[in-house]
């Protein structure tokens, strides 16, 4: 069995992304360029009570499947 490099890079940027969620970072520009990156497609949530973050989490709506030639990512990356 042969290992895909792109996939283990999206194995890394996935685990850095839950870490995270479960750190409560999800309120920074970095945490953007890795949803970015892992075409994220879900939603991400953050409960704040007096100024600080009680529970944050994800919904999972992640798709590994490249929308080719739609254009979508120079788009996106242009908005950065």
């Amino acid at each position: 069995m042969t290992s895909n490099p792109g996939n283990s890079n999206e194995e890394k940027d996935f685990g850095e992304f839950r870490r995270k969620v479960r750190e409560a970072e999800v309120l920074s520009a970095s945490m953007e360029r890795l949803l970015l990156s892992l075409r994220f497609t879900g939603r991400v949530s953050v409960v704040m009570q007096n100024g600080r973050v009680l529970k944050s989490g994800y919904e999972e709506g992640y798709f590994r499947q490249r929308l080719e030639g739609a254009g979508l990512d120079e788009e996106i990356a242009q908005k950065l």
